[in-house]
């Protein structure tokens, strides 16, 4: 499977925003029209595990939402720059390090990845701490199918993700903000959610570098700064590993970050959030409106102390 970068896919290859919403309103509309007829070529292409209920009915954010407000401190801790600093960032050849408790630890070429996980569009929330949030179609691939591939040893219980670390391609991490590079991780059964993927691109196009190219995590019930970006190692381990932020910042990030509209930030209120293009701010939903499909996770666990 070939992924090429945005300076390599001619403008009359790429999907205009508006033909990408008509093609899934087309769709929507064809599943109602057609009653138990099955479309089997076209949805399983454009499917949302999500159903209806979830993200169905919230409308994506625009190209240009998505690519020009991030949060990427590697490229800049304002939201504009990593569009304005991560043009020139390199992402080929990309590999990925498998390492620590698993039956096939080695280093993998990422084309070689993308081979054996075909991406599928799945359009999911993304919720950050500072009480934003957007709607992203994302591509990827769900992370439990390359959990599975490598065979976790029965000791391992935590996933953990380590962004690339190049200070000379990141002017973010020529300055001391965070300590460099940058890790995140999971419990292995979060990791083996169906919901959690990794994400390849969005809108039908290769992933930007400023949203996390070539390879990132994504984790819709939780706040963004858990779904690292630019991922070159994947690490099983038996004991919780210290993250970024938790480290940096424990009485503001807990390791599980969860969105959880009753515990706030230290220095704001998470009760309701600014979908970025819209006015009026929205209450916040329970693990991003996920609830349903995740809460189980977290029986019997005191989510005001596991932050």
């Amino acid at each position: 499977m070939l992924i090429r970068r945005p300076a390599d896919v001619r403008s009359s290859e790429i999907t205009p925003e508006s033909v990408y919403l008509d093609r899934r309103r087309f769709i929507a509309a064809a599943g109602v029209a057609a009653g138990s007829i099955a479309m089997p070529s076209l949805l399983g292409a454009t499917r949302s595990p999500l159903g209806a209920s979830r993200a169905g009915d919230d409308k994506p954010n625009t190209w240009e939402d998505i690519t020009s407000y991030n949060n990427y401190y590697e490229f800049g801790t304002g939201k504009d720059d990593p569009a304005r600093t991560a043009g020139d960032f390199r992402t080929r050849p990309w590999s990925v390090e498998i390492a620590g408790e698993v039956a096939r630890p080695a280093t993998y070429n990422l084309e070689d990845i993308l081979r054996r996980f075909p991406p599928q569009e799945r359009i999911y929330r993304l919720r950050c701490v500072e009480a934003w949030s957007m709607v992203i179609p994302w591509h990827g691939f769900p992370l439990r199918d390359l959990i599975n591939w490598v065979q976790p040893t029965s000791r391992a219980r935590f996933v953990e993700f380590t962004t690339i670390l190049a200070p000379d391609r990141m002017p973010g991490q020529r300055r001391g903000v965070l300590p460099w590079p940058y890790v995140e991780a999971l419990r292995l059964d979060e990791a083996m959610h169906p919901l959690t993927i990794m994400a390849t691109g969005l809108y039908d196009r290769p992933l930007p570098n400023q949203n996390g190219a070539p390879l990132r995590l994504v984790v819709p019930w939780k706040y963004g700064f858990k779904s690292g970006k630019a991922l070159v190692r994947i690490r099983f381990t038996s004991q919780m590993p210290g993250t970024t932020w938790n480290v940096s910042a424990p009485d503001e990030y807990g390791f599980y970050a969860n969105v959880n509209p009753e515990v706030d930030h230290p220095r704001w209120s998470q009760a309701r959030e600014r979908r970025i293009g819209e006015f009026l701010r929205r209450p916040t939903l329970m693990f991003n409106g996920y609830a349903d499909q995740v809460a189980s996770l977290y029986s019997g666990l005191d989510l005001r102390r596991n932050y």
